[in-house]
Order: C-alpha cells, then structure tokens, then sequence
C-alpha cells in the first residue's frame, strides 16, 4: 500500500503550491512591508475626476511656485550681502596682463616647401587624468620664418604671435637641432 500512497510532487512532478511559496518566499522588511502597503493603499483609492486631478495638480504646482519664489528671494538676498564685501565688477571681462609673455612651443619641421612659412608639428605625451595611461597626440601648427632658414626635419621653437594669415598665428624663433 506504500507504493500506492505516493505524494503528489511524485506522481506529477511538481511540488506542493504551498511547500514552494514557504521556501521561496524570504521574510520581508520593514521598508518592503510599508512599500506594499502604500501601494495597496494608492490601489484602494476612490477614483478621481480628470477635473480633480488636474485641480491637485495645479494646487501642487502653485505650492512649489511659492517655495521656488521664497528660495529665489534668499539666494538673491544672499548674492548682493556677499557682493557688497567683493570689489564692484564690470560688464565686460578684464583683459589679459600686459606683461604675459606668448606661449612657446617646440616641434619638428615636417614642410618647408611655401615661402616664408613652415608647418611645425607638435608631439606631445600626457598622463590621463583618471585612468593614468600615457595618451600621446600631436598638432600641426603652420609658423612664419621670415628668412626661409628651417628646413624639413629640424627641431625648432615656436612663439605664439598675431594672426599673419588665415592660418599662421605662430612665428619662429629659432631652430635648435639641424636635420641630419
């Protein structure tokens, strides 16, 4: 008779709907139990006009209005008490010191070929800020040289000058290694 009485997990191969719902089922927390519950609650509530919800909703948007004002107000309040103790600023930016002396860079020559200008290109290798790794990048600037003395291949340094034509804002200044 034993083998007639077998459970019902044996016969169908599915467990007890109960036996899974208790293993599966883990003891649940405060913030889940009070989540369910609100949620329950929004589920239980009378249903609203579209005239009612709208009416909450521009109620909400008001008081949010009058809460945005009111923190306007302090900041600005706050901005003119720290401005009175800062020096008085005007519209437009301050200009540059007189005395800042151009940007130099060095690079090799890699043509020669228009007159009295050299196109100069700038290698330069940098750490990344956050993943550390050695990025390298060059640039290509094109430099004014007045007496056609650089030739392809030299090393050379740059100044930084006005702009001399659409696209030579660089000037040279000397070269410091001959091509071989």
């Amino acid at each position: 008779m034993a083998d007639d009485e077998t459970t019902e997990t044996e016969q169908t191969g599915v467990p007890d709907a109960a036996a899974a719902q208790d293993a599966a089922a883990p003891t649940l927390s405060a913030r889940e139990q009070r989540a369910r519950s609100e949620q329950l609650a929004r589920s239980q509530r009378p249903a609203r006009t579209p005239e009612q919800r709208d009416a909450e909703r521009r109620e909400l948007r008001s008081k949010k209005a009058v809460a945005r004002r009111r923190r306007r107000e302090q900041e600005k309040v706050k901005r003119a008490a720290a401005s009175k103790d800062a020096p008085a600023r005007t519209g437009t930016p301050p200009a540059p010191p007189k005395d800042a002396s151009p940007q130099v860079r060095t690079g090799t020559v890699v043509s020669a070929k228009p007159d009295k200008t050299i196109t100069v290109q700038i290698d330069l290798a940098r750490r990344h800020r956050r993943y550390q790794k050695i990025v390298r990048s060059t640039t290509k600037l094109h430099a004014h040289d007045e007496t056609n003395d650089a030739n392809e291949g030299d090393l050379v340094r740059v100044s930084e000058s006005r702009p001399l034509s659409r696209n030579k804002r660089w000037k040279l200044e000397e070269v410091l290694e001959r091509a071989k």
